[in-house]
C-alpha cells in the first residue's frame, strides 16, 4: 500500500469556489482511476503551529506502486495539475509505503 501525501499552500488570492472544485476533482479520481483505495482531504487541525503556512492536505492511498505510477500519468491527474499550479503558492508531495 502506498500513501501519497500532499501538503498545500494556496495563493492569497485563491478563490474558495475554485479550491472546492479542485477537491471535487480529487474525490472523483477514486471512481475513475484503478488502484485508488481511498482519498482524504482537509484543513490543518494541529495546535502545534508547525504547518509553515500549509493549510490543507490530501492523502491518496493506492493499492501498490504500480497503481500510484498509473495515477501519475493518468489524463485526469494531468488535468488536475494544471488547476493546482494556478491555485498553489507551494506544494509538498511525499509518498510512503505502508
Amino acid at each position: 500500500m502506498i500513501r501519497h501525501l500532499l501538503l498545500l499552500q494556496f495563493k492569497p488570492n485563491a478563490d474558495q469556489d475554485r479550491i472546492d472544485a479542485m477537491f471535487g476533482q480529487f474525490v472523483r479520481f477514486k471512481a475513475r482511476i484503478d488502484g485508488i483505495e481511498s482519498i482524504e482531504y482537509g484543513t490543518n487541525q494541529s495546535p502545534e503551529n508547525l504547518n509553515k503556512s500549509y493549510t490543507h492536505s490530501v492523502v491518496v492511498t493506492f493499492s501498490d506502486l504500480s497503481a500510484r505510477d498509473h495515477y501519475l500519468v493518468h489524463p485526469d491527474h494531468k488535468a488536475l495539475e494544471a488547476v493546482l499550479l494556478d491555485l498553489l503558492a507551494d506544494l509538498i508531495v511525499f509518498d510512503l509505503e505502508a
